[in-house]
C-alpha cells in the first residue's frame, strides 16, 4: 500500500482575508466555485459539514462530508473531509494570512488514508477550486469546470 502526501496549495488573492473568508464560507460562492455544491455547516469545532448538490438523477446528493475542526475567522478553518460513506476521514486546513495587497492562501490537504481513491480527485480539484475562487473575488466571474 501507498503513503498519499499532503497537498499543499500557496497562492495570493487580491482580497481582503474577509473576503476571501466568506469566498470559503458562504453558499452562495460555494455554489460557483465547487460546480453547483452548496456547503451546509454548523461553523463550530465539532460541528457537521457536507457540500451538497444535485447528483445524476437531479435528486440532492452529499458529496463530500466531514467534521469541523477549527474555525476561527478570517484565519482557519479546518475540517474532516470524506467523500465516500465507507472512506476514512482526511484533513483539510485553510489558513489566511493579510498582505499588503492581498491575502496568502496555504491549502494543506492530509492525513489520508494509504491508497485513498479520494486523493486523486482532490489532486485534480483543489487547483480548479482555489483558481474558481481567485478568479471569482478578483473580477466578480468566474469560469465553467470542465
Amino acid at each position: 500500500m501507498a503513503h498519499q502526501a499532503q497537498l499543499k496549495y500557496i497562492f495570493y488573492i487580491a482580497a481582503t482575508p474577509e473576503k476571501v473568508w466568506e469566498g470559503f464560507v458562504s453558499r452562495e460562492s460555494n455554489r460557483i466555485i465547487f460546480s453547483g455544491a452548496e456547503l451546509q455547516a454548523d461553523f463550530k469545532p465539532g460541528g457537521l459539514l457536507a457540500w451538497v448538490g444535485a447528483g445524476p438523477d437531479g435528486k440532492p446528493m452529499t458529496y463530500v462530508r466531514g467534521k469541523v475542526l477549527r474555525f476561527e475567522p478570517p484565519k482557519v478553518f479546518q475540517y474532516t473531509f470524506a467523500m465516500g460513506q465507507n472512506d476514512k476521514a482526511s484533513r483539510a486546513t485553510i489558513e489566511l494570512v493579510p498582505e499588503t495587497e492581498a491575502t496568502k492562501v496555504t491549502v494543506t490537504h492530509d492525513e489520508w488514508a494509504e491508497d485513498d481513491p479520494t486523493y486523486a480527485a482532490c489532486a485534480d480539484g483543489w487547483p480548479r477550486i482555489l483558481s474558481r475562487l481567485k478568479t471569482l473575488l478578483e473580477t466578480g466571474k468566474t469560469f465553467k469546470p470542465h
